[in-house]
């Protein structure tokens, strides 16, 4: 079964749809096909290539980063943040788990028509205290205005631009057998919260989003592993899950992932296990993987913990030879699942 799997999955991706659906934004199987089939081929070149959470260029002798991403969370403000905060952070993350230090971000807003000033003066002091937070500056954006039902409240785009560290020798290919898998924190309480927050399930629980900047956790973990450090992905859509197929797969490696040693908090789990969702696929924006050669695995571990945010940081698992492309779970039952992109769009807009 594993063999007709690897198969199917090694084939290059192609996009048959006749129109755009949500689960081409779920961050799973369809957002795939619509990148690897559609947008890929059209635009290709040796940055956009890697599909990092950030390109690169030199400019002037400076290696630079570049990450661009669209913010479209229903409701604009939630337990633990909001869409200004959001926009910040996420922006500035790619940046951070590319290796670069983050410097500067535009940010351009799409306005509803009969969106209340009040709210619009909220989120932009969220963005100012975020951007203040994450030491970066928004030195450009732009705004228009849809008609009333066209935006959801607010959308914000973003354009990040850091410096990449010297230190920082990372690449989405560059997961080697026998690296450490390493996570920052507990999942799934963004997409959790998010999802609380639209009243939709009569269901509450006292989560919070963990939206944050993870440049001073990317930084510990340059400072402690160096060249030892060979990848890292904060799991936005699609969670762990979708972030872990994407790496093994552009490697040519496996993951093997100790179910047990996922940090999550009880709210999550307990949310999570009433809805039906695995919080594996849930959304994060406070956390990175960090994929860290055996011999330094420890020491990037001890260093994460010391990390404001990332002290329930955990070794989940190690990356593996067989089978090449895939990622395994071993259950706390004591089973063995395969973890697999997402197939469909079980969950709302939450990024």
């Amino acid at each position: 079964m594993l063999d007709i799997v690897q198969r199917t999955r090694s084939r290059p991706a192609r996009f048959r749809d006749a129109q755009i659906t949500m689960a081409h934004g779920a961050g799973g199987k369809a957002s795939q096909s619509l990148i690897e089939g559609l947008l890929l081929p059209a635009l290709r070149n040796d940055a956009l290539a890697a599909l990092g959470d950030a390109g690169t260029m030199s400019l002037a002798g400076i290696e630079l980063a570049l990450s661009a991403d669209s913010f479209v969370v229903t409701p604009i403000r939630f337990p633990g943040g909001s869409i200004g905060e959001l926009a910040v952070n996420g922006t500035v993350n790619d940046l951070a788990v590319s290796g670069a230090r983050p410097l500067a971000l535009t940010l351009s807003l799409v306005l509803e028509e009969g969106l209340a000033t009040s709210a619009l003066s909220a989120e932009i002091e969220a963005v100012a205290q975020a951007a203040q937070t994450a030491g970066v500056r928004i030195i450009a954006g732009d705004t228009k205005v849809v008609e009333r039902g066209h935006a959801d409240a607010m959308f914000a785009c973003t354009t990040g631009v850091g410096a990449v560290d010297p230190r920082a020798r990372l690449s989405t290919s560059g997961l080697r057998p026998g690296d450490r898998i390493l996570l920052s924190g507990p999942i799934g309480e963004h997409g959790m919260a998010v999802m609380l927050a639209r009243d939709e399930f009569s269901l509450q629980a006292d989560i919070s989003s963990d939206t944050r900047s993870l440049w001073p956790a990317a930084d510990a973990l340059l400072e402690a592993a160096g060249p030892a450090l060979h990848c890292m992905r904060d799991p936005t859509r699609g969670g762990v899950a979708s972030a872990l197929n994407e790496l093994v797969r552009a490697s040519g490696v496996a993951a093997l992932v100790r179910e047990a040693d996922v940090p999550i908090v009880p709210a999550v789990a307990g949310a999570a296990e009433l809805l039906g969702i695995d919080p594996m696929y849930v959304a994060n924006e406070g956390k990175l993987l960090a994929f860290v050669a055996a011999e330094r695995g420890e020491a990037a571990l001890a260093a994460l913990r010391a990390v404001p945010g990332c002290e329930q940081a955990a070794d989940i698992g190690e990356v593996t030879l067989e089978p090449p492309g895939m990622v395994l779970v071993d259950t706390a039952f004591g089973g063995r699942r395969v973890l697999d992109l997402l197939s469909g769009d079980p969950l709302p807009r939450i990024c």
